[in-house]
């Protein structure tokens, strides 16, 4: 592990996080999104808003992106947070470094909008994308965390749908289980300085809106995978959602889908967000865009 990554987990841990609940949610947004704004994406990047489906959407490009080759991106932050200015950032780099657009979409959050809000949202940019021309074979669909899942759920509905579907998926710590026992007596909590089993209940629950967790469009876990697109899974070792990517990785295999799982190390939940301040983190993101680059 690297002196950055040092510096960083200890910076983690002893910033005070505090139990989120539907009382301070509102809050708790306001302050990740000022945090989030005092990290900038690099000046030669494009970003446009625009409306997609009712979403408030960026396209993000970069000079001598291929046209062709897009990603659409679905954010992190349990299903309750919005996109926060460290995704203009960390996205601005991974259509930097894999050569594409990307289409980043701001999709519905819970509590207010439990699911299926947010999964028919990731349905709509994608049928947006195909409407605009670009092909299915070119479109990458990415996501982090609970995007993560996002982007799992939404190749299923593709599938159920009869829809093309994109050239590939990209899971980065993504949560696969929504029905599995997170209690601390369970797993190694020190270890995750980002995510805890407290916040992961109140994420669950306020995306649930009292839907069955079991049902294979909310935990892709329980999903039949055949038949979709080769998958690039990534996992910090010492994040609490590890087993999640594990677990996901081997039923892909099993059920004949190309999944490659790659765990980092002495890595926390999500730490490619924290590009270009970590040599690990950078490393991912060039994993990550070698494999868009060699499926699209």
């Amino acid at each position: 592990m690297s002196l950055q990554a040092h510096f960083f987990r200890w910076v983690l841990r002893i910033a005070p996080r505090g139990e989120i609940s539907q009382r301070t949610l509102a809050e708790r947004r306001r302050e990740a999104s000022f945090g989030a704004g005092l990290i900038r994406p690099p000046r030669a990047m494009e970003i446009s808003a625009l409306s997609v489906a009712g979403m408030e959407a960026r396209w993000i490009a970069a000079p001598q992106v291929e046209a062709h080759r897009v990603l659409l991106y679905l954010h992190g932050g349990g299903w309750v947070f919005g996109w926060m200015g460290f995704y203009d950032s960390f996205v601005t780099r991974l259509a930097q470094a894999s050569k594409s657009r990307v289409l980043g979409i701001d999709y519905h959050l819970a509590p207010e909008f439990p699911y299926p809000a947010a999964l028919e949202d990731c349905l709509s940019a994608y049928r947006f994308l195909l409407a605009q021309g670009t092909p299915a074979g070119r479109i990458v669909i990415v996501g982090d965390s609970a995007g993560g899942n996002l982007t799992l759920v939404t190749l299923l509905a593709l599938k159920r749908a009869g829809l093309q579907l994109p050239a590939a998926g990209v899971c980065l710590c993504p949560v696969t289980d929504l029905a599995a026992d997170r209690s601390a007596s369970l797993i190694d909590v020190e270890k995750d300085v980002v995510l805890d089993p407290a916040s992961m209940k109140f994420f669950r629950d306020s995306y649930l809106g009292g839907k069955d967790p079991r049902d294979p469009l909310i935990s892709p876990l329980n999903a039949d995978l055949a038949g979709l697109p080769p998958l690039l899974i990534q996992a910090g070792g010492d994040e609490i959602l590890l087993s999640d990517s594990q677990a996901l990785a081997a039923r892909a295999v099993q059920a004949g889908v190309k999944a490659t799982l790659q765990v980092y190390p002495g890595m926390w939940h999500v730490w490619q967000l924290f590009t270009p301040y970590l040599p690990e983190a950078k490393q991912a993101v060039e994993e990550i865009s070698r494999f868009i680059q060699s499926r699209t």
